[in-house]
């Protein structure tokens, strides 16, 4: 099934997936944006003059103004979340207000609307700090009770779970995803490539904090948004997470930032600092499930992503890059 003729609602669709999601869908669909422009994402692209996209600005734990987005919509794609590992230790309970009731009303604005798809937003996070090939019906791992890192995991394993029990309830064509390490241009908030890249062109030392030796598998944005149009086109994806992700993307994060080094072409140092916090030491999905019920093939390896997201930050002021 083609996405064609569709009104979607994208909430948080302001960031750095969102507003890569509504670039891909604005030209066949209505594309509302619902989102409180902490991070914007949107100055970035020239979706602005598209008649096909809409904005309201709004936050998810207010239950009218998203209901009355919702309102008239096929397709909700849930990606608003607070996220990022300082800010989530800094609001641990924000985050799981966020993360578990905001999904929970947009869960109840989408069965007021009878939409036709609601695709949830997750994290590889739900799987622990060690996530080796990890398939989906794994067995989910949570830290610690007490510390703030995993509020996240936490919030967003629950509302997995919320998701899909209104798929089993209520009949609502639910799909969940879970992104693994997504990087490339236009990238806001914090995130290891989008700092090694900035600093590396600046000349700035790049800081690993820890020993470098954590690994991860990193998914160029544009996979990331062909695995989610995949989950809105195959009636075979309802009721099923998904692992998006590329695991030929892998490495330690001390080679990822001698890696973007060299790419930048730049005299930056590989510094190591204290880390404060606990932290995911490996992270590689398996993505077969993906690949037998959707189709999905990851395209753009490491280096070409990189490439692409150096380039694209190189013509950006100091202040746009940040």
């Amino acid at each position: 099934m083609k996405i064609e003729g569709k009104r979607i609602l994208l909430t948080g669709g302001a960031g750095f997936i969102g507003s890569q999601l509504a670039k891909r869908l604005v030209a066949n669909n209505k594309v509302v944006i619902f989102d409180n422009l902490h991070r914007n994402a949107l100055r970035y692209t020239d979706l602005s003059s598209s008649s096909n996209l809409e904005i309201a600005e709004g936050d998810v734990l207010d239950r009218d103004s998203l209901f009355a987005a919702t309102r008239d919509c096929d397709i909700v794609i849930h990606l608003a979340a607070i996220a990022g590992v300082d800010t989530v230790m800094e609001m641990p309970t924000k985050t799981i207000k966020v993360n578990l009731l905001g999904t929970l009303n947009a869960l109840d604005a989408a069965v007021e609307a009878k939409v036709e798809r609601f695709i949830d937003f997750s994290t590889s996070e739900v799987f622990g700090s060690h996530v080796y090939m990890a398939e989906e019906h794994n067995a989910t791992a949570l830290g610690v009770v007490g510390e703030s890192r995993w509020t996240y995991a936490v919030s967003k394993l629950a509302a997995e779970h919320l998701t899909h029990s209104y798929h089993k309830e209520f009949g609502l064509a639910t799909v969940t995803v879970r992104p693994f390490n997504v990087y490339g241009p236009q990238q806001v908030g914090i995130g290891a490539i989008h700092t090694y890249v900035v600093d590396a062109i600046k000349g700035k030392d790049l800081v690993i904090h820890g020993d470098g030796n954590q690994i991860r598998a990193w998914c160029y944005v544009d996979d990331m948004i062909d695995g989610t149009i995949l989950c809105l086109e195959k009636d075979e994806a309802v009721g099923h997470v998904f692992n998006i992700g590329n695991p030929r993307a892998t490495v330690t994060v001390t080679n990822l930032a001698q890696l973007v080094r060299r790419l930048c072409d730049s005299d930056s140092k590989v510094v190591y600092g204290y880390k404060d916090y606990v932290d995911i030491e490996l992270r590689i999905p398996s993505i077969k499930k993906a690949q037998n019920l959707l189709g999905y093939w990851p395209k753009i390896d490491l280096e070409e992503g990189l490439l692409r997201t150096i380039e694209w930050y190189r013509g950006k002021t100091d202040d746009q890059a940040d």
